[in-house]
């Protein structure tokens, strides 16, 4: 077996989107997946499966400095793990059972794909509004009844990301903050880059041994990307927020379009 090498090219990419990443807080997944399947030309099955190990990597990153912080909450990233690794598993089993390399897999993942960005793009332009309409309306809910939403939550993030990389960023912190409005938006955040680690770890180990991970194409993406989430992250506190946030849900909007009606 031949060593993985670097291209510049697959690098250069990674620096933007860990870069974008960085500053926006918004899912490496939801960018690099899209980018890899129609800018490069990448099979969706490998581009997910090679998006998902390059997406624990980088969210161990996260979680480690989130933890330190103390701006994780291990409950509610238990809570979301007890419904995504099922659920991901599960998914994993069918992908075995069904294939991926056929033209029916190949196209239900790019237009699941498609559909998964669309509701990226949705959660974030209205991400502040409904967190303002929770904190608002909140109301006395049992501890039961937030857990198992929140159990459920992490069951549907755990098919939807293993099955198209997307949705463990916007999606799971839109979740979160209907089902915790009293909780600080940084704990939510760091909750949940938390709890993508074992989900992209497991879905992408999954994918491995469905042989649909590119390790050249991964090992290019990580050398650019991890500078450029650091780049990114000390000058976030400088960038317009709302302005880039739209942004990438205008250009998340074609991009889920253009997969779905593809």
């Amino acid at each position: 077996m031949s060593l993985p090498h670097i291209d510049l090219l697959y690098s250069l990419s990674g620096l933007c989107v860990g870069f974008l990443v960085g500053l926006t807080g918004v899912g490496g997944g939801s960018l690099m997946t899209p980018i890899l399947v129609l800018l490069f030309g990448i099979h969706p099955a490998a581009a997910v499966g090679t998006d998902l190990l390059y997406a624990s990597a980088t969210k161990t990153a996260g979680t480690l400095v989130h933890g330190l912080k103390g701006s994780v909450d291990w409950l509610v990233t238990l809570r979301l793990a007890a419904g995504s690794v099922p659920a991901a598993t599960i998914t994993l089993l069918l992908l075995h059972r069904y294939g991926m390399d056929t033209p029916h897999g190949n196209q239900l993942i790019q237009t699941v794909l498609g559909a998964a960005l669309l509701i990226t793009a949705t959660a974030l332009v209205f991400r502040p509004q409904l967190a303002a309409f929770a904190a608002r309306h909140r109301k006395e809910q049992t501890q039961a009844r937030t857990m198992t939403l929140t159990i459920v939550t992490g069951a549907v993030l755990g098919a939807l990301v293993t099955l198209t990389s997307v949705g463990a960023g916007a999606i799971g912190v839109t979740v979160l903050l209907l089902l915790y409005p009293a909780l600080p938006v940084s704990r939510i955040v760091g909750s949940d880059i938390a709890h993508a680690v074992p989900l992209t770890l497991l879905a992408g180990a999954g994918h491995w041994l469905l042989g649909s991970v590119n390790w050249s194409l991964l090992l290019s993406l990580l050398t650019g990307s991890l500078p450029g989430i650091v780049i990114g992250s000390l000058l976030a506190s400088r960038a317009p927020e709302a302005l880039l946030r739209n942004l990438l849900a205008a250009t998340l909007t074609l991009v889920g379009v253009r997969l779905v009606l593809a």
